[in-house]
């Protein structure tokens, strides 16, 4: 059996907005963000420091961790 791997994770921005998001792949995502290439709440507000994230092998378990 695979193992699976989750993440939710929480951004900053400089000026303090927080943003809260899951993915299958943090670093991905993180350069994403970094690059400006997903748009949105992250594009406009700078939400590009990661502060927090923890990892799951369960999607639902992630899911529901992030809807927290």
């Amino acid at each position: 059996m695979k193992n699976h791997n989750y993440y939710i994770y929480i951004l900053s921005s400089k000026s303090g907005v927080l943003y809260i998001g899951m993915t299958n792949s943090l670093v991905r995502r993180l350069s994403e963000y970094k690059q400006k290439i997903i748009k949105g709440f992250t594009e406009k507000y700078n939400c590009n420091k990661l502060i927090y994230y923890e990892h799951y092998t369960d999607v639902k378990q992630t899911i529901f961790r992030e809807k927290q």
